[in-house]
């Protein structure tokens, strides 16, 4: 038997069966949390004009000596002026509005005294472009303001519309089917026998990806039946990605791989060196219309299910997306307690970050949910790690979706 992979050897191998996604173009407003897959280049310059910073009066770079002015007018923002300011003028000014030709900085109300139509200087004389938002400081027309691949955030959505833009062109999230598969499921929590499982595995995985974006169809739960592996498997004709969870591994009851064979999915790896989630399966198929879908077989213990989707299925969807970066954002944290040895295989332990130090919680093992629903974090511990001490520094991968 061929030794597991490490974690890395087997997210090269995921990440480089990742197909890109098709792209469209969608209205700004349902573009966040999407990755760009053309760089955003400026149609406009902004700001369009020398604009005022504060509110007050514009003048223009008259002999220092001079301390008043005639006020002749008013540019408001959106209603400019329109004329050149003459020597000895001034124009009354708001935050946002044009600065009219001939003036060049700004004489905030505050230092100024207003009688009729005289404008007096009650303090220093402003220095050039003193209070002006010069045109184009922010940036001009032609310039490439967001790249591609680029998961675009709210500043990012407020960046593209100032710069003209009322549609981005991002990619298409991946259809993503989801099997969860063991005769002791049962699909209402609420019906569960003394000898069954209410099917958690599907909802959580299906809580994982639909933020991403990903249109999800629920397969399961399926017994450990081959003929209804079989029938199921047909719902997942036209995902992108399927995810199964349960029955990936090699024992009498587990059908997944059979199953899959069958439909058409060879077979990649199914084994990393990892704790939780050892046994953990990638394969690929061609469906009917020639397109390549990624499976991924994933343990059936809910915590496993959770590590390995979160360290596979999450980074090959940003990349189907076009992420640039596509992996869990890794941060270094000190331990807020000491830190067991570990052995052979690396392990990702539970844990909570109160925004100091991260500490485990709970129950280590791969199937407590309570002690996974109170983590906001893994904490990664290479194998043959040495026993680390409270406030060192450990890596961290941060839950949620994992990625900056």
């Amino acid at each position: 038997m061929k030794p597991a992979l490490t974690l890395e050897e087997a997210q090269i191998r995921v990440l480089a069966l990742s197909q890109s996604m098709p792209s469209e173009d969608v209205p700004l407003a349902q573009a966040v949390g999407r990755y760009l897959c053309e760089n955003i280049v400026s149609r406009r310059t902004q700001p369009s004009a020398d604009l005022s910073a504060m509110d007050g009066y514009a003048i223009g770079p008259d002999r220092p000596e001079r301390s008043q002015w005639k006020l002749v007018g008013e540019s408001r923002a959106g209603a400019p002026w329109g004329k050149e300011l003459k020597a000895g003028e001034t124009v009354r000014i708001s935050t946002g509005a044009h600065v009219p030709a001939g003036a060049d900085r700004i004489l905030i109300q505050e230092n100024a005294d207003a009688n009729g139509n005289i404008i007096a200087l009650t303090s220093d004389y402003p220095a050039s472009l003193r209070h002006v938002r010069q045109r184009g400081f922010d940036f001009t027309k032609g310039d490439a303001l967001i790249q591609a691949g680029t998961k675009l955030n709210a500043a990012h959505i407020a960046l593209a519309a100032s710069a003209g833009h009322s549609k981005v062109c991002i990619a298409r999230p991946p259809r993503v089917a989801i099997l969860d598969s063991g005769d002791e499921l049962v699909a209402d929590p609420a019906s569960a026998k003394q000898h069954e499982l209410p099917a958690s595995n599907g909802i959580m995985l299906e809580a994982m990806v639909a933020p991403m974006g990903c249109s999800v169809s629920r397969l399961g739960p399926v017994g450990d039946d081959a003929d209804a592996l079989a029938q199921a498997l047909e719902g997942a004709e036209d995902a992108d990605i399927l995810i199964t969870t349960g029955g990936a591994s090699v024992g009498d009851h587990d059908l997944m791989q059979p199953a899959l064979k069958a439909w058409g999915a060879e077979m990649d790896f199914w084994r990393v060196a990892m704790k939780p989630g050892k046994p953990i399966m990638l394969a690929t198929r061609e469906n009917a219309k020639g397109r390549k879908q990624l499976i991924f077989g994933l343990p059936g213990n809910p915590v496993s299910a959770y590590v390995t989707a979160f360290h596979f299925a999450l980074p090959v969807i940003r990349a189907s997306m076009g992420a640039t970066k596509p992996g869990n954002t890794v941060l270094r944290l000190p331990a807020g307690c000491p830190l067991p040895a570990i052995g052979p295989r690396r392990e990702f332990m539970r844990a909570h970050w109160d925004g100091m130090t991260v500490t485990p919680v709970g129950s280590q093992d791969s199937s407590a949910l309570a002690a996974l629903s109170h983590a906001n974090c893994l904490i990664d511990r290479p194998a043959q790690s040495a026993k680390v001490e409270a406030g060192t520094n450990v890596p961290v991968y941060l839950l949620g979706n994992g990625h900056a």
